[in-house]
């Protein structure tokens, strides 16, 4: 059987959804990809106690798409997307949703992962479904940042055939 080739992409606002990230990607042997937003994310815009901030209006409205910076070159050779991203009104965030609408995925497994203080995965992994419509996404899971590259590696077997 060959191996499986594995791209780690994530979007991380404070770094937490970041470090989980190296540590799957080190796990996996799995190139890596950070979704960087075309414009920063401050933290008032992260402020998700006001109204007005721009991550509550983001996830609010369910059309928002935020820019991405850069793209990820080559997706057309992976077998196995795991993408990252911290819980935000119990669901991914919209830039999330920018980045699995901007490739085919279709015929790829596509394998949510995330990074919050208390939240679950929420709508996460149906919402992500949606939006790549060809592609076979896993029921996703959320980790504390803390979380060792075994038990990642442990966790990630399953969807690699590691």
């Amino acid at each position: 059987m060959t191996m499986s080739k594995i791209l780690v992409a994530h979007f991380s606002a404070s770094g937490v959804t970041a470090g989980v990230a190296e540590k799957l990607a080190e796990a996996v042997g799995a190139d890596l990809f950070e979704i960087v937003p075309e414009v920063p994310y401050t933290k008032s815009d992260l402020n998700w106690m006001s109204k007005k901030s721009r991550s509550s209006v983001e996830m609010n409205d369910r059309s928002s798409r935020p820019g991405i910076a850069s793209v990820c070159e080559n997706m057309e050779q992976y077998d196995v997307v795991f993408v990252g991203f911290p819980i935000w009104w119990y669901r991914e965030p919209s830039i999330i949703d920018t980045f699995v609408e901007a490739y085919d995925l279709s015929g790829k497994v596509v394998v949510p992962f995330a990074t919050s203080g208390s939240s679950g995965m929420g709508s996460s992994s149906s919402n992500i479904q949606s939006l790549a419509p060809g592609a076979v996404v896993k029921e996703g899971k959320r980790f504390p940042h803390r979380v060792s590259v075994e038990s990642l590696k442990e966790w990630a077997e399953s969807f690699v055939g590691g």
